[in-house]
């Protein structure tokens, strides 16, 4: 049987506004490379393939297209690159991705940036590329102006993708841009050579030359070729336009299912927009489905737990993706169902840290484990090594140098 992959999203005290409130939280913390700490180190012993970990540029809101005035939730975060960076050494299997928002970041800062995290884990970097279209964001830059989208519009997921298509083209770009100054440098590019004084051979580092619509970048990268060639690029996708970002540019695609059919839905709309880009075979896909999850080992008590938090939030909590309540064999017995429309793997929000966090690592990972649907110890030192994916040649280099994993 394929083992599933199985990664977890983290952000604050995670997806429930009230999580923060419960007596297990560590809202004190949050701002801390020690909490962090805990909490990666937690998902690596549950042999997870990776975390990801969310930024924005601008205060968490209730609604994730404006901002609002609530003090009653988590505000404020750390730096999710700068972040990862820090639990890269603390770290040795697990696969680190934070989100970057491309919009109002140059293309030229989030390739140095995810390159040295892939420096620094020693080839265990991922990157989540993501637009930002609140005219609040925009105001901290003061350069240009974004789409502002009204309550009416985000109630419909293919209406948002319509509104922001510009600014998903523009993140087309950042990613191909990106993507060619990672290459910018041929992998033996660096000779270190004491002896003739060669450090580096400059005939190995390239100008990448790009120019889109939205701008133009001649690089080469500061950074020499990360470890895995090129780190893992992981899209987020509710709708056909950033379905598309996804089929061009991504290794993994994150979507989000509210039931099986659902799944098989999306899935279909996601082969859909990749047989639109020409990529070779030989560069597959990921596909994940997130889930939030709130998870016990006693029937009936995580929905209990949730209708209880419910209550001190003062609203039901929903979410883009499918909210989960019951006990790690129920959710493994929905994961393994799942897997049959094509899903490669899971993408776990936590409703809750730590609880939800550890009943996924000692609860869900040891059933899976029964099952022989999960790995039982971490079989490569890479990101791209966990999730099967090739170490992709060099676009500058000769032809069949420096592929392989």
């Amino acid at each position: 049987m394929t083992h599933l992959h199985l990664a977890v999203a983290l952000d604050g005290t995670c997806w429930h506004p009230a999580a923060w409130r419960e007596p297990d939280a560590r809202p004190a913390g949050i701002l801390t490379a020690r909490y962090w700490a805990d909490l990666v180190l937690e998902a690596e012993r549950g042999l997870l393939d990776f975390v990801t970990v969310e930024d924005a540029l601008g205060l968490q809101t209730s609604a994730f297209h404006r901002p609002d005035d609530r003090t009653d939730h988590v505000r404020g975060r750390l730096d999710a690159v700068l972040l990862t960076a820090a639990l890269a050494p603390l770290t040795s299997r697990i696969g680190l991705v934070p989100t970057t928002n491309v919009t109002h970041t140059e293309p030229f800062h989030l390739a140095i940036g995810i390159a040295s995290l892939d420096h620094a884990s020693l080839g265990r970097a991922g990157w989540r590329p993501q637009i930002t279209s609140r005219a609040a964001d925009a105001a901290h830059f003061g350069r240009r102006t974004t789409p502002q989208l009204t309550d009416e519009d985000v109630t419909d997921s293919e209406l948002i993708a319509a509104w922001l298509r510009g600014l998903f083209d523009e993140a087309h770009e950042v990613v191909e841009a990106v993507r060619r100054l990672w290459d910018s440098w041929e992998d033996d590019a660096v000779i270190r050579d004491t002896a003739t004084g060669r450090y580096l051979d400059a005939a190995k580092v390239h100008h990448v030359d790009f120019t889109g619509a939205h701008f133009s970048v001649r690089g080469p990268s500061i950074t020499p070729r990360p470890p895995q060639g090129q780190p893992v690029v992981a899209v987020l996708a509710h709708a056909g336009t950033p379905y598309e970002l996804a089929a061009a540019g991504a290794d993994v695609v994150f979507v989000t299912p509210q039931s099986r059919a659902d799944a098989v839905t999306r899935l279909g709309a996601f082969d859909r927009a990749r047989q639109r880009f020409e990529r070779p075979a030989a560069e597959p896909v990921r596909a994940f489905a997130d889930l939030v999850v709130f998870l016990d080992g006693e029937p009936g008590r995580a929905a209990e737990r949730k209708r209880r938090l419910d209550e001190t939030d003062g609203a039901v909590f929903g979410s883009d993706a499918l909210v989960f309540t019951g006990t790690p064999a129920e959710l493994a017995d929905l994961l393994l169902d799942w897997r049959g429309t094509g899903l490669d793997g899971f993408r776990l929000r936590p409703g809750t840290l730590p609880h939800d966090l550890t009943a996924i690592t000692r609860g869900l990972v040891p059933e899976l484990q029964r099952r022989g649907a999960f790995r039982t110890a971490y079989e490569a030192d890479t990101l791209r090594g966990l999730l099967g994916l090739p170490r992709p040649a060099g676009r500058y280099a000769p032809a069949g140098a420096g592929a392989g994993e």
